[in-house]
Order: structure tokens, then sequence, then C-alpha cells
């Protein structure tokens, strides 16, 4: 009996799990184990590289592109592919909080453990949010992930193909002993001309500190040392027996003159590229007031009350990043919106802004078959919306009286 009950409760638990996981303990299918193609092996080898040799990660929001670059014989990098990003939730800039729907930015560590062979979402890793940088500006949430399904909410999501490919880069480099890979996750190319584009942009300050890191391994085409203090990133710093800094600690004196070096060089890039900025910059989040706005429709949509079939937003929609959801702007500004309002008024949309939503964040099912990016996400339904009726309503009155 006790053998039961302990068995029962450990089903239960894997059934419960949230965020982007979804561990099926019910698929213990040989997917996780399936090798990387020939041709994939000879590109390896064509470039100096071993099937088992040390991975890293880089992910570009507003371009939509996973990258995987793979070490070579010679200890520099380069990329051996890439992938068209199925699916992720938010805009750009970093996550807040939990339910702000964001997908993370900034630099983090995936360790054997973090693998799930198990995901309902075909395969899946935990990219390890919050980090050090995280948690020292009390940023929450959990289960942030790379996964299959083509379908998110605050995570990255792939076709079931690319997600298969990406799992076995990692997978085989921990074969061969490398410990943990680097996730790069950044807004966008990290060009001067693209921080141009955004110079006027409340994340700027803290996307230019992620370009230091982005510009390290740029120029070495080596993965740097990441670490935090004085609640900042700083790169390649030496540390006595390769121990990390304290995150809230003061940084080593080399950092700040490093940092004027670096700031003195960037400033006469940014210079020349600003006259060059004509691309229209995509709608980026409004700091934690649009978070913590976008964290209280979450809630109250999973307490299945009536919210907007958006999450409200404090900036226009998108028109130029299709692998994100467009979000609905919010009818007043969330010092004048209490967060119980969230659930009950929806805000005003022309026909024109309501003809370009797109459709809410897809479920998820248990093994969906891989299917081209740009059709998942705009056909499957919402979890909460009520089933289409034959004759089209505006979008506001979907859920009934």
């Amino acid at each position: 009996m006790k053998i039961r009950t302990a068995l029962l409760g450990t089903l239960l638990a894997s059934a419960l799990l949230a965020g982007c996981q979804g561990s099926s303990v019910s698929d213990l299918s040989l997917r996780a184990e399936k090798p990387l193609s020939e041709k994939i092996v000879a590109k390896m080898k064509s470039k100096g590289m071993t099937r088992t040799s040390p991975v890293m990660v880089r992910i570009f929001k507003e371009e939509g592109v996973l990258e995987v670059w793979k070490q070579k014989n010679n200890g520099k990098y380069d990329q051996i592919a890439s992938y068209e990003i199925c699916k992720w939730s938010g805009k750009l800039g970093p996550k807040f909080v939990e339910g702000d729907r964001q997908a993370p930015e900034g630099f983090y560590n995936v360790r054997p453990a973090q693998m799930n062979p198990n995901s309902q979402y075909h395969l899946a890793f935990n990219i390890g949010f919050p980090n050090a940088y995280d948690r020292a500006h009390n940023r929450t949430g959990q289960n942030l992930m790379v996964h299959g399904a083509c379908s998110s909410s605050g995570c990255y999501s792939m076709t079931d193909e690319s997600v298969s490919e990406i799992y076995a880069f990692g997978r085989d480099a921990f074969k061969g002993g490398q410990r943990d890979f680097q996730i790069q996750a950044f807004p966008f190319r990290m060009t001067a001309a693209n921080m141009a584009r955004y110079k006027s942009d409340q994340n700027y300050a803290f996307w230019k500190m992620l370009k230091q890191g982005y510009d390290a391994f740029e120029t070495t085409k080596v993965p740097p040392k990441v670490d935090v203090c004085e609640k900042r990133y700083v790169f390649n710093v030496p540390t006595p027996d390769g121990q990390p800094l304290s995150a809230t600690d003061a940084c080593p004196p080399s950092v700040g003159s490093e940092s004027m070096a670096y700031t003195s060089s960037y400033e006469k890039t940014f210079q020349s590229a600003f006259s060059a900025a004509q691309k229209k910059p995509s709608p980026s989040i409004q700091g934690i007031a649009e978070a913590k706005l976008v964290s209280a429709w979450s809630a109250a949509r999973a307490r299945g009350e009536k919210v907007t079939r958006e999450p409200p937003s404090l900036s226009p929609a998108s028109a130029e990043t299709p692998n994100a959801p467009d979000i609905q702007p919010a009818a007043t500004p969330i010092s004048a919106q209490p967060a119980t309002a969230i659930a009950a008024t929806p805000a005003v949309a022309t026909p024109a802004q309501t003809a370009a939503q797109t459709a809410a964040v897809p479920v998820p099912q248990e093994n969906p078959a891989a299917v081209s990016p740009m059709t998942t996400a705009s056909t499957v339904p919402d979890a909460v919306a009520a089933p289409a009726p034959e004759k089209k309503k505006a979008w506001w009155k979907l859920g009934g009286n």
C-alpha cells in the first residue's frame, strides 16, 4: 500500500508541473536519443568539430532566430546550425515577474539536469531563469524553456523537428564532458545600427549592457565568462580560482577601467550608425509597470475570469515581429487601472485593430506534428476563448454577456 501511495504521489506531482515544462511521465520514447543526421555530422567534420565538442546557443527575438554554435579543434566556435523560432511570447525586453508572458533576455547556463526528455512539448530544456542578475533584481518566474510544439507562454518554442536537433547538440556535448552550455538571449542582433534604432527605448541601458557580452563573443568567437556584480553583467573578469562574483557586491577595480574603454569605443560607433538608422523599432515591454499589468491579466485568466482576448499593453502591437503574438493596447495607463479591473474591462479596439490582432497563445498538444510556424501561430484557438460562432463577432463579444 505504501508503495502504491508513493507512486501515486509521484504521478500527481509530475502532472502538476507548471509553466512551459509540461512533463509527461507516460511518454518515455527514444526521441531524446535520436542521433543527428549524417549530413550534420559531415558538416561538423568539415568545420573541424567533433560530435561531442562543446556548444553554445544564441537567440535573437526580433529576427526570430536560434543559432547553435560549436567548438572547433582550435578552440574557437563556429555556427553549425540556425533555426527559425516558431513562437515566442511577449515583446522585446527582459522578463520581470511571473505571469508577464515575457521570454527572458540575458545570459543563461543549461546543465544536464535541465534537459527534459519527457516533455509533452516533444523535447525541452530549461534555460535557467532566474539567473544571478535576475535574482539581484528580484525578478520572478519558473520553467522557462526552449521546447517543441510551436506554442509559447514565456518560452522559446520551436517545431518538433528543430528542437530534436537542438536537443541532440546539447545532449552530445554533455556526453563529451561539457558541464553546461551558455544561452545568449538578445532582443535583436546587437549591431550599432540596431542599437541606434532603439536609442530612446526604456530598455536601452539594459540592452547596452548585453551588447558588451555580444561584442565579446563576436570578437573572440569564444563564449565569454559571465559574472554579475553591482547588479549588472560583467564579462571576462578574472576571479580567484574562477569563482563567481557576488551579484550585489562591488565590482573589482579592473571592471571600471575596462567599462570606460568599451563605452568610449561604443559611442564612436554609435554616432556613425545613428544617422543611418531608418527601420522602425519594434515595440518593447514598458518596464515593471507593464509586466505587473500582464501578470495580473494572466492570474485572472488562470482563475477562469472573463478577460480580454489578448494581454493588456502599454505600447502598440508589433507589425514587425510575426513570431511574437500581437498584444492588445491597454485602454488606460497602469496607474489609472487597478489590477482587479483587468478581468472585467476589455480595451476598445477599432475594426482595423481587431483584424490585425493575432490568435492568442495556442494550447500545446500531447505530440503535435511539426508544422509551418506561420500557420501554427495563427490557427490554434485560445484555451479560454469561446468556440467561434458561424457568424463572426467583434472580439469583445466572444466571451458572451
